[in-house]
């Protein structure tokens, strides 16, 4: 197994054992925790100017903070994506600036790719053969791609309320698609976590590259702070508004940002927002409740349109609201006709198309801004995780909604 220098092993997050990466493949071996990628920072002579010589390329930029050298990597070009700036926004929101982080740009159309090319490096260097998740959409099609690149048969089960496009691309990638039955025509996904499980105890062999089992996906996604962080000159902006179901990103960016600190090259921690749709918001009745961990939410309690942070249950939201709290960020949840407002707005006066789920990083910080978190020279992140047309029959649908609500009101 090819590791990079600094790599030292897996540590649990809840035991505090540190254990080889070749014989830990998932979760921690004595108590079952998640265990996270832990390196020796005094083997790590980077700095950012040596970063900011280098090339953009992808996410394997910063490979000296990552388990895998780049030339070992299942890569498909994933990262380098654009910081956008959006003077309407900001006009509208009352700030400084607004940056979007367009994750839209990445190969398969989401920030997923960067977990996957991630947990894929990982299957392959462990001599797997098979790989299986659960996934609301996104990640099931980027691990179908990615598994297709690394030459790995690829098992995913996804729930029916999961987009059109996220089923046919899985498909057509070449991976065996199982779309789980709805309890009760409630569909959710952790229908899809059931018929995975399953599977699982009828395929051990099978190598998962599921959230916060494989402890490489978030480590993928941390590459989403280090080159916002490159792109504004290492200065921390003032908050990073992140559309939040299982949290993988949020947790990932916050350890990036750790990191930098550590090796001297931010002053500050970058303030992370946990942006939830109202209808499904465990980590925000949490964090404003004052607990350390969600209380799970039923099925049928869940009651929002945005598929991608539909997630009643996150397994790891006790290291969302550490990173929220610790780096000085917090929580916010909106409505779903607020979230479907603000793609459009940001559709309308800035040219970008962001996801259904994503804008609800949009209305978040919107409600943030109204609320006085932050002021008029602040510089606002948002964080579009996924690209607009994987949820375009939503977004049109909400567009037409607003039609006929506006023609009704001229008749009046």
């Amino acid at each position: 197994m090819e590791t990079t220098e600094a790599f030292v092993g897996l540590t649990c997050v809840d035991c505090g054992e540190t254990f080889d990466a070749e014989a830990a493949t998932h979760r921690c071996p004595d108590c079952g925790g998640i265990l996270d990628p832990e390196y020796d920072y005094d083997r790590i002579g980077l700095t950012p100017e040596t970063l900011d010589a280098r090339p953009d390329g992808s996410m394997w930029r910063y490979d000296e903070l990552l388990p895998f050298p780049a030339e070992t990597a299942v890569s498909l070009g994933e990262g380098a994506t654009p910081l956008v700036e959006c003077p309407a926004l900001a006009d509208a929101m009352g700030v400084g600036r607004v940056l979007l982080k367009d994750e839209g740009a990445n190969p398969t159309g989401t920030f997923k790719d960067r977990g996957q090319a991630a947990a894929m490096t990982a299957a392959r260097e462990h001599g797997a053969s098979e790989v299986a998740l659960n996934s609301a959409g996104n990640a099931g099609q980027a691990a179908a791609a990615y598994a297709a690149r690394a030459d790995l048969d690829a098992h995913v089960f996804l729930p029916s309320r999961a987009g059109f496009t996220q089923k046919a691309m899985t498909e057509v990638h070449g991976a065996d698609l199982t779309v789980a039955d709805p309890v009760d025509g409630n569909s959710q996904i952790g229908d899809a976590g059931k018929a995975y499980a399953e599977a699982m105890e009828e395929h051990p062999e099978w190598y998962s590259t599921k959230t916060f089992v494989t402890p490489y996906r978030h480590e993928g996604k941390k590459t989403m702070a280090l080159e916002l962080l490159a792109q504004l000159d290492w200065e921390a902006p003032d908050g990073v508004v992140y559309p939040t179901g299982g949290g993988v990103g949020l947790v990932g960016m916050h350890k990036a940002a750790r990191e930098a600190r550590e090796l001297g090259w931010t002053d500050e921690l970058v303030p992370m927002y946990a942006a939830q749709a109202a209808g499904c918001a465990p980590v925000v009745r949490a964090y404003e409740s004052g607990a350390d961990r969600h209380e799970p939410l039923a099925d049928d309690e869940v009651d929002t349109a945005c598929n991608g942070i539909a997630i009643p249950d996150p397994g790891a939201s006790h290291l969302i609201l550490e990173a929220v709290r610790q780096s000085d960020g917090g929580a916010v949840a909106t409505t779903d006709r607020e979230i479907l407002d603000a793609a459009i707005e940001v559709a309308r006066e800035e040219g970008l198309e962001v996801g259904a789920t994503c804008a609800a990083a949009v209305s978040g910080a919107f409600a943030l801004a109204e609320s006085g978190e932050f002021g008029p020279d602040d510089t606002v992140v948002l964080l579009n995780t996924g690209a607009g047309n994987k949820d375009v029959d939503a977004l049109r649908a909400h567009l037409g909604e607003r039609e006929v609500e506006a023609e009704a009101r001229a008749d009046e």
